[in-house]
């Protein structure tokens, strides 16, 4: 067989296998959510993800409401 038509051949595999893992995972989530519903379990509460607070400043502090919108530096600090 020519080699680029095993190469397609090959691709085509893997991809039906790609797509039919994402099913398989996508049914076992939707399987366990519903299960958690009717056990009356909130998944969402267990997939809560809270962000960390990034600082606004290279040098680690944060902006705050009085702080200068118009891009003015306050008196109390130097420009770098």
């Amino acid at each position: 067989m020519h080699p680029e038509i095993l190469r397609e051949l090959h691709l085509q595999h893997n991809r039906d296998l790609q797509q039919r893992a994402h099913r398989a995972q996508l049914a076992r989530t939707v399987s366990r959510t519903l299960r958690a519903m009717r056990r009356g379990t909130h998944v969402a509460e267990a997939d809560e993800f809270v962000v960390p607070a990034i600082p606004d400043y290279v040098d680690g502090s944060f902006r705050t409401a009085g702080d200068r919108a118009d891009g003015q530096v306050p008196a109390g600090h130097r420009a770098a």
